[in-house]
């Protein structure tokens, strides 16, 4: 990689400044009040100032966003986390040798902390007009052209940094992700839940239908994996005596990358006991609601051009009803897996012969009945097959008690009244082995320790997951799930970026 013309010069600048005994990366800074601040602070007194300057100076810091040079004079905007702030540099206030060193070595980019006191200019914006500054930090890479900012989708996922510094649409999808997060745990919390932490690498992974990351863990001579879903331990605390937890993790599955799918995601997932799948909707209504709230000011928002309304209550329909509606097909009828292939291929869904019966049932609702689920909508009662995890419905023995919410055609989470009874669960693990044996390579393997744990007793519980990238990208209406997550996992470029030998002239030996 060779450096370009403005790298180049801006690395000439570097050397000359440290050869001048000048620091270009000091290790503090004396600032005294945020772009914000200093804004709120000259409005609080502005009126009693009559048109004055600010008696006392204040000191701001912050990158250098826009430079205008206009000859006897400098405005510039610093921007740091609360917003921006102009600032004045005027060849009066300091000096024909500091304000040219200004001029000569300042570049977009460059941090700098400015001392001076706050007036508002002829064009009505509150400005520091400076008398005195430091560099804080040079950047030898100038940042993205203001306009247009950083476009080149790769380029934006490999260098996040420089993708937040020029595309102020992007920090306020991480800002919105964070008061997300947590209205999450305040809603959580204020309702008795207990955040917890479980074990990220796991002897035994569950709680899913999905193939694993492996690591070998050397001490113990034993292979390990990194969790697929957190569930199984959150329940073993419901047995252990707490009743309502809580834990908001990241979860790892070995499967394909697209819009929806990342190997590394975020999820939340709680557990109350004493509640049934009728409760967690219930909560789940609310706890939605708070978040939009929280993060957007309102329970309505804009989906792929889709005007979504979460105001509760629901629609909550059967899985059996929404396919018959959608494809003719009762699952309940058709229990012979090569009858319900063969169905399913010939309405054109992406089935193989070698499907199992859950997984073609999967296929066809994830195919003809999500994307038909626009409004805020609970899928409940699924077949046993494809509820490893999930109670029986004292109705009928063949459905689960379960739930998944759709919003915009998109499944938001998974949701259970929890199985309880510790021979179901073993006969349910050893249908799941006889599937993997089959080919499913996503069936869960049989955990003797939870049906240990499950032999002490579990009272009825609710338990529910949801995939937090997911809601966040409803909620800021992006359409793929990297745009959601600060560094999303792309693919190693062999050559990398082949900075340290075109660097390397310029490191002091």
């Amino acid at each position: 990689m060779a450096l370009s013309e403005h790298q180049e010069r801006r690395l000439a600048k570097l050397r000359e400044i440290r050869e001048e005994g000048i620091d270009p990366y000091p290790p503090r800074t004396h600032r005294t009040h945020t772009a914000a601040e200093a804004v709120e602070r000259f409005s609080g007194l502005e009126e009693s100032l009559e048109g004055e300057h600010d008696p006392e100076s204040i000191t701001v810091a912050g990158r250098v966003m826009t430079i205008r040079d206009m000859g006897r004079s400098v405005f510039c905007h610093l921007q740091d986390g609360s917003g921006s702030i102009q600032i004045f540099l005027r060849r009066n206030d300091l000096g024909e040798e500091r304000h040219g060193w200004f001029k000569r070595m300042i570049d977009m980019g460059d941090f700098v902390e400015v001392t001076g006191k706050l007036f508002r200019t002829r064009m009505g914006e509150i400005t520091v007009q400076a008398s005195d500054f430091t560099m804080l930090s040079k950047s030898l890479t100038p940042p993205p052209e203001k306009w247009h900012g950083l476009s080149d989708v790769e380029t934006r996922y490999r260098q996040r940094y420089a993708d937040l510094v020029s595309n102020e649409e992007v920090r306020d999808i991480f800002i919105k992700r964070t008061k997300i997060v947590r209205a999450m745990r305040n809603f959580l919390d204020s309702r008795g839940f207990m955040e917890v932490e479980t074990p990220t690498l796991q002897p035994l992974y569950g709680g899913a239908a999905a193939r694993p990351f492996t690591s070998h863990y050397h001490t113990l001579d034993q292979t390990f994996y990194l969790r697929i879903a957190d569930e199984l331990y959150l329940k073993r605390l419901i047995v252990g005596g707490f009743e309502r937890v809580y834990e908001i993790c990241k979860d790892f599955r070995n499967e394909g990358i697209d819009g929806r799918h990342s190997p590394e995601f975020t999820m939340i997932e709680f557990y109350m006991a004493y509640a049934d799948y009728n409760d967690v909707m219930d909560l789940t209504e609310q706890m939605l609601v708070y978040c939009a709230e929280e993060a957007l000011g309102t329970t309505t928002f804009t989906y792929d051009g889709h005007e979504i309304d979460l105001t509760p209550p629901w629609p909550r329909v059967t899985l059996r009803e929404a396919l018959l509606n959608a494809t003719g097909i009762d699952y309940l009828e058709v229990r012979d897996q090569k009858e319900l292939y063969e169905e399913a291929k010939r309405l054109g869904a992406d089935v193989q012969p070698n499907d199992v019966w859950p997984r073609i049932v999967d296929e066809l609702m994830k195919t003809f009945v999500r994307p038909t689920l626009i409004q805020p909508t609970f899928l409940i009662d699924y077949p046993v097959a494809l509820s490893p995890l999930a109670k029986r419905s004292p109705n009928n023995p063949d459905v689960v008690e379960r739930f998944q919410p759709f919003i915009a055609g998109v499944e938001a989470g998974n949701a259970f009244t929890e199985l309880n009874d510790p021979l179901d669960q073993l006969s349910r693990f050893l249908e799941q082995a006889r599937d993997r044996e089959a080919g499913d390579e996503e069936a869960m393997p049989i955990d003797e320790d939870y049906v240990n744990a499950l032999m002490y007793g579990m009272p009825p519980t609710g338990g529910f997951g949801l995939g937090v990238d997911r809601l966040v990208m409803l909620f800021t209406d992006q359409q793929n799930i990297r745009e959601v997550i600060l560094f999303p996992h792309l693919r190693t470029k062999p050559e990398g970026l082949g900075l340290a030998p075109a660097l390397e002239p310029y490191v002091d030996s």
